[in-house]
């Protein structure tokens, strides 16, 4: 499976369910690191950050030729655009993951909703035989339709926590890895009737991540749901992709 991370800490940030599944199912989760952030004074200490984090988590690294992301980037460079989409592609094409983790469409960062638009447009590239599953993530921007809320282990939370301080740069200036846990614990207080239904009783969680699970097919993002999901820790995350 891949991440598409819009920048060094999303892998950490979102990365509950890839986390169980490189544990439970032993899934090779490669992240790849779309930018390495727009300061270009930090980007050799922030691929250096990245390496850390991903070692501490057993991801794997892949870099999207440090490509610079702007709204504005397929407008106003439709060239070097092409050239990025033709780049994220060749790499889809090579490793036909099974899966992939994407921002969702309104992640309200603009290099998320580029890094969203990039990996579609990245997607429309290939044949239409190719299919993969598409989680979307959210940090900046809510999702108003997720469908899948995922558990995390205190363990699990712990290593997330771990990996996140290696971005040490980062939670230097501010130490939002600290506040993971309080995160993780408002998306069970939302995800429980976002994902499990208005009045639908709320899973016994402690920690968990929303996300919204859909699938790439005959040249298209479709509904591949089948149904809104609780995964609580007892149940094998693979079982989401039989």
């Amino acid at each position: 499976m891949l991440i598409f991370s819009p920048h060094p800490d999303d892998e950490c940030i979102v990365g509950g369910l890839a986390l169980r599944l490189l544990r439970e199912a032993k899934w090779n989760v490669i992240n790849v690191a779309v930018t390495l952030g727009s300061n270009p004074e930090r980007r050799v200490a922030r691929l250096r950050e990245v390496k850390d984090a991903c070692d501490y988590l057993g991801f794997d690294l892949a870099l999207s030729n440090r490509l610079e992301l702007r709204p504005d980037t397929p407008r106003n460079n439709p060239a070097y655009w092409q050239k990025a989409v033709k780049n994220i592609g060749r790499l889809l094409a090579i490793s036909r993951p099974r899966v992939i983790f994407i921002p969702h469409a309104g992640d309200s960062h603009p290099v998320h909703v580029t890094t969203h638009r990039l990996v579609l447009a990245a997607l429309k590239t290939l044949p239409k035989s190719f299919r993969c599953q598409v989680v979307e993530t959210e940090f900046w921007g809510q999702m108003a339709n997720p469908n899948l809320l995922v558990e995390s282990s205190v363990a699990d939370v712990a290593d997330l926590i771990g990996a996140l301080a290696c971005h040490v740069g980062e939670v230097r200036r501010n130490p939002y890895h600290t506040r993971l846990p309080a995160w993780l614990m408002d998306n069970v207080r939302r995800g429980a009737e976002q994902v499990g239904g208005r009045g639908a009783a709320a899973p016994d969680f402690t920690f968990a991540t929303i996300y919204r699970l859909r699938q790439w097919a005959r040249g298209r993002l479709m509904d591949g749901s089948k149904g809104r999901k609780f995964l609580p820790c007892a149940k094998n995350a693979a079982g989401l992709f039989r």
